[in-house]
């Protein structure tokens, strides 16, 4: 028999807004310590420097981080024109520079180059997996190795300011996978002065705002292990925002918490459709939309 873990069982969703200098892991650590919670995860890593949406599911809640993971994603972020380092941000060793400085109207052609469907190589100082080996540690240890180009969706590039001829303020909205360090990297030499993310923010991620919704690590702390915290908890089928909702009935409800096809109400979802189910308001199931049966894959138990 498995070993119980130690914990509230409490489940919702919290957003957090990182600071720089933390990592997304202790972040998770914190927010688990904090509610006493007896599970927890996060959806999409920020680099440690980072700052901006970390949106941290409790309990049943991680069961719908992958559809967080998933969303469109928007990031703020600053590019150091004419120097290119190893890690493709300012904490990475400078190894290449130039004098070239691009006008705005040339970083705004070079723009359009990224947009839709293209092919993106993650930076080698990153968590991509190569022979089982991490690609930082292999960096680290200053191993010749290379990384696959991976496809990323890219809806929207644009220049936000120019501060000055070093540097230049971009917004990017895109899917699961993209690496704005790599971004930044390739966008330099693209323009013929390589270039480093200098600082960056992740604006929002899927229904989850920075601004409107994020929690400071400091509130975190202050309202640790009180009521007041769990208030700040949303509700697991935030998680779920992109995809239809069908009710289930009574008797349909009794089988989906089983793991079962349930019979359930829907209105404008497609047979084969991707759906959740809700019984008395609350989430109960996440599955495949069989004529009037939803045949799940995920069960919250809730109860």
């Amino acid at each position: 028999m498995g070993r119980k873990r130690k914990g509230r069982d409490i489940s919702g969703w919290l957003v957090v807004d990182k600071p720089a200098g933390m990592t997304s892991t202790a972040v998770v650590n914190k927010v688990k310590w904090a509610f006493n919670a007896n599970k927890a995860g996060h959806a999409g890593t920020l680099d440690p420097d980072a700052t901006g949406v970390l949106a941290v599911a409790l309990g049943e809640a991680t069961k719908t981080v992958p559809f967080i993971t998933d969303a469109l994603k928007a990031y703020r972020f600053s590019v150091r024109l004419g120097q290119a380092t190893n890690t493709d941000d300012s904490e990475g060793e400078v190894i290449a520079q130039s004098d070239a400085r691009p006008t705005d109207e040339q970083i705004k052609e070079a723009l359009s180059g990224f947009l839709g469907d293209i092919m993106q190589v993650p930076p080698k100082f990153s968590a991509v997996k190569i022979d089982g080996q991490r690609a930082y540690k292999l960096a680290r240890a200053d191993e010749e190795f290379e990384i696959e180009a991976r496809p990323l969706w890219v809806e929207e590039l644009v220049m936000d300011d120019r501060p000055d001829a070093d540097h230049v303020v971009l917004e990017m909205t895109c899917g699961k996978g993209g690496y704005v360090r790599a971004v930044a990297r390739d966008l330099g030499e693209a323009l013929g002065c390589y270039g480093h993310v200098e600082w960056l923010r992740r604006v929002w991620s899927g229904p989850f705002d920075a601004d409107e919704d994020g929690v400071s690590i400091e509130r975190i702390n202050e309202l640790a292990r009180t009521p007041e915290l769990d208030a700040l908890l949303r509700p697991i089928e935030e998680g779920l925002i992109d995809l239809p909702e069908v009710k289930a009935t009574d008797a349909g409800a009794v089988r989906l918490r089983n793991g079962n096809p349930g019979m359930v109400i829907a209105h404008d979802v497609e047979f084969g459709e991707e759906c959740w189910a809700s019984y008395n308001g609350k989430p109960l199931a996440v599955g495949i939309l069989q004529g009037a049966e939803l045949h799940p894959n995920r069960v919250f138990n809730l109860d």
